[in-house]
């Protein structure tokens, strides 16, 4: 029953005698102290009055206020949002935004860039038969449309481009479907939250439809009719307040599987926060009708530690996040996934490592760590206590070389890319350094690979080198 009371302490902070946070509450211990002084490049309260609170959830979400609302409860943002702000509705799209035919059609098998990568081996390499521009249009390209996301600070989701439509969410949590030749609106969807991930379609058996699967930045999952824009069915797959769907879905053999991660790390850079309960997971829906088939935790459940200066619980093992996309190996009936740090001790073997589980149970049948000890959070940051914080924020790639071997491809934070055997658990066959790597640098989301190069992206701060190639033999 203690570790009961200990993650209700954790969940509902501030909470009145209805059961619901205190938006004025919320507002004098989280916002007063900037908004009611005079500075020209703060908004004053009154100013915010005035502003629809749809509005402010979206800044606070996703937008300017992100950086301070990060370590406050979703619950918390809704709440404020809705004291200081107004019942106004943000005004939708234009009528003259969508297209004179909204017709949205797709083949059995469409064609084009399908969610995270155009494969499930997520090698994200566009192949010589399908490429339409050549590397010498690349010189030649214009620009032919540009679309502006109303009422959004920002624009992060990677769009999904199948037989001339677009799919591709916002900050704002809205998902549009756009005409590829125009930019004209077909249709969009308000999700519950931010839609971060790129949206991956999936053509429902024994029905002249396609499902369009994607996640949010709070843990709930939609399955949209791709014709239509209209949900078939949304799951929370997490019911932990810093649940992160950041990570594509993949889609094989009717069944979508979904990576969960957190933002939980950062929310321990508040004393008053009892980290960390947060355990990262994958699960397994069926795509007809959102059942879910397994969810397997990185994780074990955590238990009370100890207590910080403050006398607050402090809670783990935590954390092990997964980021991006899995990869299906249909050959051995895995799927491979990449893992995060851990956000509180003790440290644990998934962390920091290539994991492949069994397809049909979610089993985990080997996993591969690259680094131990890992354990990383706001609180520690810059103190010997932390780890390196070297999560795999990378998908792996899939790859079979020309002798017929084939590789797993892994890039980590720490700025090294590796190669994994996958028919000896995850045997490291080379290892070559493409970045000095660190908190905010090394291999963060993204690889490609043609399987005789890998292309690995690297966002070290203060350099300016952007990618690295890495012959995949070495």
């Amino acid at each position: 029953m203690r570790a009961a009371s200990i993650l209700v302490s954790l969940l509902i902070p501030w909470v009145g005698a209805a059961g619901a946070p205190s938006g004025e509450e919320v507002y004098k211990k989280k916002c007063s102290g900037c908004h009611e002084q005079v500075n020209p490049r703060i908004p004053p309260r009154q100013a915010l009055q005035g502003m629809p609170s749809t509005r402010i959830l979206r800044a606070l979400d996703s937008g300017a206020m992100m950086a301070v609302a990060f370590t406050m409860r979703r619950d918390d943002r809704i709440a404020v949002a809705d004291y200081l702000g107004t019942k106004a509705t943000l005004p939708g799209p234009a009528a003259s935004a969508f297209c004179s035919d909204r017709t949205v059609q797709l083949s059995a098998n469409p064609s084009g860039w399908n969610g995270w990568s155009a494969g499930a081996a997520n090698a994200r390499f566009q192949s010589s038969e399908l490429a339409a521009l050549s590397v010498d249009g690349v010189r030649r390209l214009k620009l032919k449309w540009a679309f502006g996301f109303e009422g959004d600070v920002t624009a992060f989701a990677p769009p999904t481009v199948l037989d001339g439509h677009v799919f591709v969410g916002s900050a704002g949590g809205v998902v549009h479907a756009m005409r590829a030749e125009s930019g004209c609106l077909e249709w969009i969807y308000q999700a519950n939250g931010p839609v971060r991930s790129s949206i991956t379609a999936a053509t429902l058996e024994g029905r002249a439809q396609h499902a369009l699967l994607f996640g949010d930045m709070t843990g709930w999952f939609y399955s949209l009719a791709a014709e239509s824009g209209k949900l078939l069915w949304k799951v929370h797959l997490e019911e932990h307040d810093s649940t992160r769907l950041t990570g594509a879905p993949t889609v094989h053999a009717g069944v979508v599987y979904v990576p969960v991660a957190s933002w939980e790390e950062t929310r321990s850079s508040d004393p008053e926060y009892p980290c960390c309960t947060f355990r990262g997971s994958v699960v397994a829906l069926r795509i007809s009708d959102g059942k879910q088939l397994w969810k397997t935790y990185m994780v074990d459940p955590p238990s009370e530690t100890g207590k910080n200066a403050r006398g607050i619980s402090m809670l783990g093992p935590s954390g092990v996040g997964v980021w991006s996309a899995p990869t299906v190996d249909s050959k051995r009936g895995f799927l491979y996934v990449t893992t995060g740090d851990n956000y509180s001790g003790p440290p644990t073997e998934l962390s920091d490592a290539v994991v492949a589980l069994d397809l049909a149970t979610g089993r985990v049948v080997w996993s591969k760590q690259i680094t131990t000890d890992d354990v990383f959070n706001g609180a520690c940051a810059g103190s010997k206590n932390c780890g390196p914080d070297f999560d795999f924020g990378s998908s792996a790639i899939l790859i079979t070389l020309p002798e017929s071997r084939d590789l797993l491809l892994a890039g980590q934070k720490s700025g090294i890319v590796y190669a994994l055997d996958p028919d000896k658990k995850g045997e490291v066959v080379w290892q070559t350094r493409v970045g000095k790597g660190g908190t905010n640098g090394g291999v963060q989301w993204g690889m490609s690979t043609d399987s005789q190069f890998v292309y690995a992206a690297v966002s070290d701060p203060g350099r300016t080198r952007l990618t690295s190639m890495v012959d995949t033999r070495r």
